[in-house]
């Protein structure tokens, strides 16, 4: 893949959608941060701490309406789990703080790695094609992220989607005379020849450990950016052979694909920031010909297993799926459980942990329906002290507003408002122990509605008192409608049911149970409109009535078949994913479709005829 002559390295394939140019702005001072240049544009007010200087900076992006922010996504061979989860709501509450405090338009690009060592591994291990697997994990991971509340990305970019872009990419480092290609087929970058520009995240890299004897690097510090082809493996032809790309050159190529040569924002767990992420500035830096690519670098800390000093990891297998999590658990909880810690530390799990975490959850939500119950008159009380009170909520407004501009201190924030939940709940007592005179609903108003917007903000809901954390997980989707067609089969076969009456007696008890049968008749076109609908058909055979166990939605339907930590893809030909073909003629990926059987559960029924089958449409 040639480009324009003349033109500069990327200027054709990688323009930057947003239209970003080349950074600019002054050197900063200091021992780590030397050689930073502090960008120019808009200044957010906030001091995020940076990785490239190691000391908090002010946030200056390149514009207040469109500031650029990489993620680096998941590697989609399995679930996700709870380490996962901790550092994409960290930065999912990041982002709402920017956008909804500060005014700071965010546009955000995730990369998700669907071609990897561990995608190739794993479908082998369960006899299916690599790019079906990543399919599955991918959405799985989208439902994952939705049921935790963390907004989605502005663009999701794969990196099978973009093969010939990254080749591209690759090319124009091999001709600035930063990466050499091999006879095997191999291309790596080639390290020395960054000098000491290398290492602006972790300063002196280490040195690798356990390379193989017959490695056809010039040095052993050197990575790669193509893959030769193996057996057994996909590929894609490119001018050095048939192979597929490095891990590092992906996130590279598809940041710059949507932002250019400038980044504002880029963020990850601390275990990427060497070699993945120290690896993508060196070849962004020699691929855009600039002296600083990204301006922030932000991590998050490990989630630990409390009393392990370990990382919840898939390779400890110590670790906790979010649908695991959350089949006892709100994501509010979990969410709260993050916010009570700075998003850079590590962060213990454990029962208690979440346990505090939902007691605080319901002292703050007990607090907005207490004061709401004091406004409507329903809460005995008189006056409050409404100078002490406007006080305390403008001075917690500030608190709030100044930790938040700290580097996102979440833990300050959220203690600010805690204190001032508890003024509030004493007032509130001190004037039920003297429930005559005029009441003060109009600070207490203040106060809700304070609180209720700044949890909203980070992402927190306090409606309905987080009673039924499970409530619209498929499993307890699944279970409420069974429940209700139960209900509704009795009541519809004790008003058909006669017992030993005939005749004018039978006519007379039946049309007295009319009323019965039009509420069941009611109650099937009212969940029609929820997309349930109640079918009558014939009995399945005497004395037995069908229940379909599968009563969740399509794509609920598809989750229930997908494979989970204690079930595993079954063999093929047994209700797994198969390849139906290619989705479109300018997609190559291949289509999937969830093969799965229905399930029925037969109950006797000896007095009705007929069957009530829920069906989702």
């Amino acid at each position: 893949m040639l480009r324009p002559r003349g033109a500069p390295l990327g200027s054709w394939l990688f323009p930057g959608a947003l239209g970003l140019g080349p950074a600019s702005g002054r050197a900063a001072s200091g021992a780590r941060g030397q050689g930073w240049l502090q960008p120019a544009g808009y200044d957010t007010g906030v001091k995020v701490y940076n990785s490239l200087t190691r000391r908090k900076d002010p946030l200056i992006v390149s514009s207040a309406d469109a500031a650029s922010w990489y993620s680096c996504g998941p590697t989609v061979y399995d679930h996700a789990h709870l380490g996962h989860a901790c550092s994409y709501v960290r930065f999912d509450i990041i982002r709402r703080i920017l956008t909804r405090v500060f005014g700071c338009s965010v546009v955000m690009v995730m990369g998700v790695t669907d071609v990897d060592d561990k995608i190739i591994r794993r479908a082998h291990e369960l006899n299916v094609s690599p790019a079906s697997l990543a399919n599955l994990y991918e959405e799985d991971f989208k439902q994952d992220m939705a049921a935790l509340k963390v907004l989605p990305p502005t663009v999701y970019m794969r990196v099978t989607e973009n093969i010939p872009q990254i080749i591209a990419f690759i090319e124009g480092i091999v001709g600035s005379g930063h990466a050499y290609a091999t006879a095997r087929g191999n291309v790596y970058f080639d390290l020395q020849s960054r000098g000491d520009k290398y290492g602006k995240l972790v300063g002196v890299a280490p040195s690798p450990m356990g390379e193989p004897a017959d490695s056809d690097k010039r040095h052993p510090s050197d990575f790669a950016l193509w893959k030769a082809a193996k057996l057994r493996e996909p590929f894609w032809a490119s001018p050095w052979g048939n192979g597929r790309p490095g891990w590092h050159i992906e996130c590279s190529t598809l940041c710059s694909l949507v932002f250019g040569s400038r980044l504002d924002i880029h963020s990850g767990g601390v275990d990427l920031a060497f070699p993945h992420h120290e690896n993508e500035i060196a070849q962004c830096e020699v691929f855009h010909q600039c002296p600083q690519w990204a301006n922030y670098f932000l991590h998050s800390g490990h989630l630990h297993v409390k009393g392990k000093e370990e990382k919840m990891s898939k390779s400890l297998k110590n670790y906790i799926t979010i649908k695991d999590f959350l089949r006892s658990a709100s994501p509010d909880v979990f969410r709260l459980f993050c916010l009570r810690s700075s998003y850079r530390s590590a962060i213990d799990y454990s029962d208690g942990a979440i346990l505090e975490a939902r007691r605080l959850l319901h002292t703050v939500a007990a607090f907005v329906e207490d004061a709401r119950a004091y406004m409507r008159g329903q809460l005995a009380g008189g006056p409050v002290r409404e100078d002490v009170l406007w006080d305390r909520l403008g001075r917690t407004k500030g608190a709030v507003q100044a930790a938040l501009a700290d580097d996102f201190d979440t833990p300050g924030a959220v203690d600010a408002v805690m204190e001032l939940i508890h003024h509030g709940n004493r007032e509130l007592k001190a004037a039920a122990e003297e429930p005559r005179g005029p009441r003060s609903p109009a600070v207490l108003g203040a106060l809700v509605s304070f609180v209720e917007q700044l949890f909203e903000t980070l992402g927190v809901s306090l409606v309905e008192r987080q009673c039924a954390a499970r409530a619209g997980s498929p499993a307890t989707l699944h279970s409420v409608v069974e429940e209700l067609v139960r209900f509704r089969q009795r009541v519809r076969r004790f008003a058909l049911a006669a017992g030993q009456a005939s005749g004018e007696a039978r006519r007379q008890q039946l049309s007295e149970r009319q009323a019965l049968l039009e509420a069941c008749d009611a109650l099937r076109r009212d969940l029609a409109a929820h997309g349930v609908r109640i079918k009558v058909r014939a009995a399945p055979g005497p004395g037995q009535t069908c229940v379909p166990t599968t009563l969740v939605p399509q794509l609920q339907r598809r989750e229930a078949a997908r494979p989970c930590a204690h079930h595993p893809l079954p063999p093929p030909g047994q209700g797994r994913r198969v390849h139906m073909g290619a989705a479109g003629p300018a997609d190559r990926r291949p289509q999937t479709r969830a093969l799965r059987p229905w399930a029925h559960v037969w109950l006797s029924d000896p007095g009705h005829p007929a069957v009530h089958q829920p069906s989702w449409h």
